[in-house]
This record gives structure tokens, C-alpha cells and sequence, in this order.
């Protein structure tokens, strides 16, 4: 009786590991590498310090992450002969902060050699760099993310959202990726953040329905403003703020100007064709502290969209390679 009581103890205390070897958890370094939020925490302080934009550009970077192939770094791989990776992909030009990745990758290494994944490094530095002007963390990142060994130019078109896309194609979008409604408008605050090329909206500036028209859906007197910074033909060297004026802060001042029609994509003018989204629009606007709170949640589903965990994928040495020696 003894050795069947200890042996089912044994049984239950393996079914117990193996079911938490596939979960994210806030403390899955704390014995392996208790420094790596400080380690990431105080780089990013560094890298915004010299590059107030880089919160835009690492969140950017890890939706791009996430909604291709999971959160698992495949969009810091660099292409290998020629088979072009996802950094190469046409959206996927104008990312930035692969330096400031590989800097605290290195400073990671030196501590706790082969053990904290890239793709866990993304999403705390996405984080962190996001939260900096704030002194605090803006939410939670749960860790254990191991990194993939994939990464494909040609898998980008269908999973990740165009700016030209219309409401029924961004919820079918989000719903493959495990996000409702209101995760969709959400996640577009982050649209309160960085700049965009004339290329991804020129088209609703210039004959936009085959009459030399802009528009309908957009501010007229803002698409005169948008016309003259981007004249047609668009050219890829001049950007404009996605959020007017709030372009380098993290509020809720994106939903303010969408109601005022002045979201720069057709994918913003698309949160409010439909009734249930309008209405989120609208709560977000009225209440910055809503839309932190619902930030950090809508972050914690899209963190953890096709993560590999356990014993899939790795943890690269490198964040731009594949470790050697595995087929």
C-alpha cells in the first residue's frame, strides 16, 4: 500500500510538471535567471533615452512577431541563402530596434548563458519600452516562450493586418489569432504611437473612387493636410504621425481622433462602420484609465498567440540565427 500511495504521488507530481511545462507564468525564471527583467528593463531606460520612438517601434514588432507563426521570434531571423525571412517582407521593411534586441540578448548571455528566449526578450522589452516614461510597468508579461526556428518572407500576406482592410476582414483576422472585437480596437491604441509612410494610405488621399475623390470616411479638411505632406506619387522616404500631436506618448488620445475621422488607415476608419465597435471606440475615448487596464489584457492574450513552450522550438544563442547542429 505504501509503495502504490508513493508511487501515485510520484504519478501526480509528474502529470503536474508536464502540464505547467506547457504554460507561460510570471515567475518561470526565478530560479534559472532572476535578473532578466532588471537586465531588460534598465537597457531599454538606456535605448529611449537616445530614441523616444522606440516604444512604437518594439510594440510594432511584436504584433508583426505574434500574428505570424505565434510569438516566437521568427521576425528577428535573418534570411538564410534564399530562403528570405520575415524581416524581409514588404510591412516588415520599416521595423526597427533589432539593435537594441541583440544588446540586451548579449548582456542576457553573459549572465544566464542559453537560457531566457528571444522571443521572451521581445515581449518584456516590447513592454518595458512602452512603460519607461511612466516608471512603471504598464502590465504583466508572462514568461517561458521558446523561440522558433522558421522564419518565411511569403508567410506575412493573410496574417497580418492591412491597413486597407475593412471590418469584416480585420475580425476574421483577429478571430484566427484567438482575439474578439474588442481586443481589435484595443490593440489599435497602439496606433497612438510611431509614424507611417504615405504608401499605406495615399490611396484614400487620391481618386479614391475612381473620381479624383479622397475618402468620404475621412476628415476632409485633414485629408487637404495629408495631401500636402504626402503628394502623389507617395514617396517612401516622407512619414506621417499616425496620432497627430501624441505620436511619441501612450494615452488614449488615438480614439479621439477617430471620432474626429481622422484615423490615417481605412483599417482605423473601419473600427467605426460597425455598431458594437463604435460604442468601444467610444468608452475608450472618455477614460484613459479604461484603456490601460484593457491594454494590458488585450496584451496578455495577443502575448500569448502560438507560443512554444516545453520542449518545442529553442532558446537561441543568437536572436538573428538558428542554433547550429539541429536539422
Amino acid at each position: 500500500m505504501k509503495m502504490r500511495a508513493g508511487y501515485s504521488i510520484f504519478l501526480l507530481i509528474l502529470s503536474l510538471t508536464v502540464c505547467n511545462a506547457g504554460k507561460l507564468s510570471n515567475t518561470f525564471y526565478k530560479n534559472t535567471c532572476p535578473q532578466v527583467e532588471k537586465i531588460v528593463r534598465e537597457i531599454i531606460q538606456i535605448h529611449t533615452r537616445n530614441n523616444p520612438s522606440l516604444g512604437a517601434q518594439l510594440i510594432r514588432m511584436q504584433f508583426h512577431d505574434c500574428f505570424v507563426r505565434g510569438c516566437d521570434a521568427s521576425v528577428l531571423l535573418d534570411t538564410v541563402s534564399n530562403s528570405k525571412a520575415e524581416k524581409e517582407a514588404i510591412p516588415n521593411q520599416s521595423l526597427g530596434g533589432f539593435d537594441v534586441i541583440d544588446d540586451i540578448k548579449a548582456a542576457i548571455e553573459r549572465v544566464c548563458p542559453k537560457v531566457v528566449s528571444c522571443a521572451d526578450i521581445l515581449a518584456l522589452a516590447a513592454r518595458d519600452a512602452i512603460s519607461s516614461p511612466f516608471k512603471k510597468s504598464m502590465w504583466s508579461v508572462q514568461l517561458g516562450r521558446r523561440d522558433g526556428r522558421v522564419s518565411l518572407a511569403t508567410e506575412i500576406s493573410g496574417n497580418l493586418p492591412s491597413p486597407f482592410a475593412n471590418f469584416t476582414s480585420l475580425v476574421q483576422l483577429f478571430k484566427g489569432k484567438g482575439l474578439n472585437v474588442n481586443d481589435l480596437v484595443v490593440l489599435s491604441g497602439a496606433h497612438t504611437l510611431g509614424d507611417s509612410r504615405c504608401g499605406a494610405f495615399s490611396r484614400r488621399l487620391y481618386n479614391f473612387t475612381s473620381k479624383g475623390d479622397a475618402d468620404p470616411s475621412l476628415d476632409p479638411t485633414y485629408a487637404k493636410i495629408l495631401r500636402k505632406k504626402c503628394p502623389n506619387p507617395a514617396s517612401p522616404a516622407i512619414t506621417v504621425e499616425m496620432d497627430p500631436g501624441s505620436s511619441l506618448s501612450f494615452d488614449n488620445h488615438y480614439y479621439d481622433i477617430l471620432l474626429q475621422r481622422k484615423g490615417l488607415f481605412v483599417s482605423d476608419a473601419a473600427l467605426l462602420t460597425d455598431k458594437n465597435s463604435n460604442k468601444i471606440v467610444t468608452r475608450l475615448q472618455r477614460s484613459r484609465s479604461l484603456f490601460f487596464t484593457a491594454f494590458a489584457k488585450s496584451m496578455k492574450k495577443m502575448a500569448a498567440i502560438g507560443v512554444l513552450t516545453g520542449n518545442a522550438g529553442e532558446i537561441r544563442q543568437n536572436c538573428r540565427v538558428v542554433n547550429p547542429g539541429k536539422n
